[in-house]
């Protein structure tokens, strides 16, 4: 289920990106923040102005990295069905090993976003305030 529910929350953000919004989202007109960032061209010195869409309705209005979630979900059980109790705890190393790596991305991506999308991305931390797991992290 874990790994069907990833490819579902990635999907909806595609036929959200690929429609420029202009979709569905769980049967509602989506909700997002339509934020604008400048990039430098490296070659010429020269600014552009960019728009992104940040998705805030669906999987993506219930935590930032909601597909994180469902990443960790498989991620456990397969680890489970390994049996820790009767195989040991190395077997459960891959999926702690998923969650530290995860949260630490979900944190840098974070920090990425807000220097990139600056007041934008508060707007968007807004309406969406979980990283991960809703109502927890």
């Amino acid at each position: 289920a874990g790994v069907l529910l990833n490819y579902a929350a990635d999907r909806e953000r595609d036929v959200f990106r690929a429609s420029k919004g202009k979709c569905l989202v769980w049967g509602s007109k989506p909700r997002y923040i339509t934020a604008k960032y400048t990039i430098v061209d490296r070659e010429t010195g020269k600014a552009s102005e960019k728009t992104s869409l940040l998705l805030a309705s669906g999987f993506w209005g219930m935590a930032r990295h909601f597909q994180y979630f469902f990443e960790l979900t498989a991620a456990y059980s397969w680890c489970i069905l390994a049996n820790p109790a009767q195989n040991g705890m190395l077997v459960m190393f891959y999926a702690v090993f998923l969650t530290l790596l995860l949260v630490d991305r979900a944190k840098r991506d974070t920090e990425k976003c807000r220097l990139k999308y600056g007041k934008y991305y508060e707007e968007y931390c807004d309406l969406v305030p979980y990283k991960i797991v809703p109502g927890i992290f």
